[in-house]
């Protein structure tokens, strides 16, 4: 039997450690648990990470990559339907790395580059919301001083940073769980658009409640 490539066995080792760290949060799995759920030998992962911070810090390189992509499209969002849909989409990019947030304040006490990187991370959330709202702006979906902007952008990325904690504190034995998802990202787009209503032109207002209810009623009937 061919052996696998040095750089597929890397990848599965990356996708194996996030699932686990996901399930259990990362202070519970060990790098002894990550090579046993992959069938390897501790030797093969200690090749390929010699620390377990390397492999928090891998996955953490993974998803900071994906943010930035994302973000970069927040200049676009012109109306609460593409707001809706950019808040969705940076809500299951959160959750597919949602170790990051459940865990953030022990990971930050203990990692120095994650400290430093999740501050740019925190920067780049607030740029990116300012653009979201100065583009709603100039379309006329939204009325806001410009006094306004900043603290409102630093209030929506609070939710964001700590939506899941909020989770977890509602239903610790389900929160996190895969079958939370759906209705999790819900009211997190949910909580972070609701801070833009006192500034929503009527029209749009209305739409936003109408997106809020079509999809908490579709979540109902599953």
């Amino acid at each position: 039997m061919a052996k696998k490539a040095p750089r597929r066995t890397a990848e599965r080792i990356l996708e194996v450690t996030l699932d686990l760290f996901n399930r259990f949060g990362e202070p519970n799995v060990s790098t002894t648990l990550i090579s046993a759920e992959l069938g390897i030998s501790p030797g093969n992962l200690y090749y390929h990470y010699p620390a377990k911070d390397e492999l928090i810090n891998s996955l953490f390189d993974r998803y900071e990559r994906a943010l930035t992509e994302l973000l970069n499209a927040s200049d676009g969002v012109r109306d609460v339907e593409d707001a809706w849909f950019f808040m969705h989409t940076l809500f299951e990019l959160i959750w597919q790395y949602r170790f990051l947030y459940r865990d953030l304040n022990d990971l930050l006490s203990k990692n120095r580059r994650l400290e430093t990187h999740f501050q740019r991370v925190l920067k780049d959330k607030i740029r990116a919301i300012r653009a979201m709202l100065d583009g709603m702006s100039r379309a006329g979906a939204v009325n806001i001083d410009s006094r306004e902007v900043e603290p409102t952008a630093d209030s929506m990325v609070v939710v964001l940073t700590y939506w899941l904690s909020f989770e977890y504190v509602r239903d610790p034995r389900r929160a996190l769980e895969p079958e939370s998802a759906q209705a999790a990202l819900l009211r997190g787009a949910h909580h972070v658009l609701h801070l833009l209503v006192p500034y929503l032109e009527h029209g749009q207002r209305m739409h936003l409640l109408g997106l809020v209810g079509a999809y908490t009623a579709g979540q109902e009937e599953k």
